[in-house]
């Protein structure tokens, strides 16, 4: 156990040198129960290892994967973590284009099925005219098992090359994967094989990168069908255009093909993804963004498991963001798809929507794709609740009774907020049979808790590591200390912490004898956990009352077997307490429905006791006559 806070408190230190997480380290430990099993199967899925990929070579050989310390210029600066509150990417210093002097080497990752020739033309003849040093880039085209063979439609002026993997159905992540692993460099852009950029494209997603190592570029991308100008073009025209592809495709330099895959309603909502909106993710288009090969590789890159069109880099961009990337709008490199999809392919595609977004529901813990469903268990939990448990450590410096800790879980399990798991943190046990000689059974607390709820999913047990590795993609994260279970607390504190978190990073109350209950976000999280620092640098951080969410002086238990547990609150507290959490008129609709809840239960109970109170007296009665 360490001495120190962990990183679910948010209180890590600023360091020199910060801390990357690594690779696989969102892969489930074995002893975390059949919900990390499942992930670690999930995230195997997503980016495999380059050995169990397909063959990725051309006819001119293997594709080599380089020295990639060779991808840095002499005296080049290296990209650090960003440190912005919420998605404040314009608190970024990053070199205006004007003034940004290329240093990094990039890979384009261009993934393609059964590419038309003359739109695989035109897509490379606009990366020949990119203002980006020819030496600086390469150009890395994924074939998806297309029947035949695709091919290069010419020999481009810079290093392009094609890596080949078999067709298992709809193969873009896979084919997303297969790129970066074969990419040589540290800068990573996808680019859809039929879509058009602007010369100005490589550099104006990379001057961020050149600066910050967990930024995700994003740009929009609009339609530019085929029969109007782009249909007489050829890929000489693209290559030796006067202008821009805007005025070579005669649409303005505002032009728009299709809001719809631009994403422009989704920039105007989150103020260009400034705001404190928490899913700037949705502004990621798979066919233009920009990510930096460690930070991809850390992500595990895209689910493989996406074998439909749709919604495949919505899911990645989520887990970016989840683990504290940045997203930044490039205007500069708006593209142009062409052609546009005609009515039989846009039914199509909506059939598949409608598969994907169910598949979403259990990937992505946000409101807005993810509907509030009780009583549902989902693949990604939207809250993880961790409880320490076992032997005392600085951290943690009593011992959670059994008692206490069983009502603790079972109280989170009923929550208002079910989206959750409750994880039970251990440390393993020095003694290989837990206490005691040969074939002795655990004993403590930590066994009353296994052979409780052990095979509950939405319990998990771990004996180390970070919550932040056993549920990378969970939003948020709440740390109960033992003295905080030992007390005991008020029903629905969970969806009570939710609720005070508002849109807040971090949101913690301290109690009497100087531990705290901290709820936080999973960005502020991670980023304190690259950057240093604490939630609370990344965003707002609110202090709570403990009194207000339900942990402060808690009265004494009903005797009488009045129905209530230990601890449990009187009726002017509870009342008082509701009136407290009113805010706005959904808060007020919500306490007048408690109160009609309570008002009618208190009549049943009147009524009840009133029934008991005649047949009482009709058999007294009943039983006098008789006697007479």
């Amino acid at each position: 156990a360490s001495g120190g806070p962990s990183p679910e408190a948010g209180v890590r230190p600023r360091t020199a040198s910060p801390r990357r997480p690594s690779p696989t380290s969102a892969i489930s430990r074995p002893d975390s129960g059949s919900r990390a099993n499942d992930r670690g199967a999930r995230r195997a899925r997503r980016c495999p290892p380059a050995a169990a990929g397909s063959a990725a070579a051309d006819s001119r050989g293997d594709l080599p994967r380089g020295d990639r310390n060779s991808s840095r210029a002499p005296g080049a600066a290296t990209p650090r973590p960003n440190t912005a509150r919420y998605n404040d990417w314009r608190s970024v210093p990053v070199a205006p284009p004007e003034t940004f002097t290329p240093e990094l080497a990039v890979s384009v990752v261009v993934p393609a099925y059964r590419p038309e020739a003359a739109t695989l033309a035109r897509t490379l003849a606009a990366l020949e005219r990119q203002t980006y040093p020819r030496e600086l880039f390469e150009v890395v085209l994924v074939d998806d098992g297309s029947d035949p063979p695709a091919a290069l439609p010419y020999e481009p002026p810079f290093a392009c090359r094609i890596v080949r993997q078999p067709r298992r159905g709809f193969g873009l992540a896979r084919a997303r994967n297969t790129g970066a692993r074969a990419a040589s460099h540290p800068i990573l852009l996808f680019l859809d094989s039929d879509v058009l950029v602007e010369s100005s494209w490589i550099a104006a997603h990379t001057r961020w990168h050149h600066e910050v190592s967990d930024v995700v570029t994003v740009a929009r991308v609009a339609d530019a069908p085929l029969d109007g100008p782009l249909g007489r073009l050829d890929a000489a025209a693209v290559r030796d255009r006067p202008g821009s592809v805007a005025d070579l495709l005669a649409v303005g330099p505002g032009g728009r093909g299709s809001a719809a895959r631009s994403g422009e309603e989704h920039l105007i909502r989150t103020r260009d993804l400034a705001s404190r909106a928490d899913d700037p993710f949705r502004a990621l288009l798979g066919g233009n963004f920009g990510i930096g090969r460690e930070f991809y590789e850390s992500l595990g890159g895209h689910d493989e498991s996406f074998r439909r069109w749709g919604l495949e880099e919505i899911e990645f961009g989520y887990r970016a963001y989840v683990r504290g990337g940045l997203f930044a709008p490039v205007p500069e490199a708006f593209a142009w798809h062409q052609g546009a999809r005609d009515a039989g392919q846009r039914r199509r595609d909506e059939a598949n929507l409608r598969l994907q977004r169910a598949k979403c529901a259990h990937l992505i813990a946000d409101r807005g794709i993810r509907k509030r469903q009780r009583g549902r268990v989902f693949a990604v939990p939207r809250l993880v609740v961790t409880i320490p448990v076992g032997r005392p450590t600085n951290e943690s410096p009593a011992e959670p009774a059994a008692d206490p800790l069983l009502r603790a879980v079972a109280a989170l399990l009923a929550d208002r907020f079910d989206d959750l798991v409750v994880r039970l943190e251990a440390p393993a046990p020095e003694d290989p049979d837990d206490r005691g000689g040969p074939g002795a059974l655990p004993a403590g607390p930590l066994a009353a808790l296994r052979e409780s709820f052990g095979p509950d999913p939405r319990v998990s047990f771990s004996s180390g590591g970070s919550a932040l590795d056993d549920f990378p993609a969970s939003p948020l994260h709440l740390r109960l200390s033992p003295s905080a279970v030992e007390r005991g607390f008020r029903p629905h504190l969970a969806a009570r912490l939710a609720r005070r978190l508002g849109g807040a990073a971090t949101a913690g109350a301290a109690l009497p004898d100087g531990s705290s209950v901290r709820i936080s976000r999973a960005f502020a999280l991670h980023r304190a956990r690259r950057a240093g620092g604490t939630a609370g640098d990344y965003g707002e951080a609110k202090t709570l009352s403990a009194r207000a969410i339900g942990l402060g002086r808690l009265r004494a238990a009903r005797s009488g077997g009045g129905g209530y547990p230990p601890g449990y609150p009187g009726a002017p507290t509870r009342f008082l307490d509701r009136i407290r959490e009113i805010h706005g008129p959904g808060g007020f609709r919500a306490f007048l429905r408690w109160v009609s809840a309570v008002a009618g239960r208190a009549l049943d109970g009147r009524r009840e006791r009133a029934r008991a109170a005649r047949a009482e007296r009709r058999s007294r009665s009943g039983g006098s006559g008789g006697g007479a």
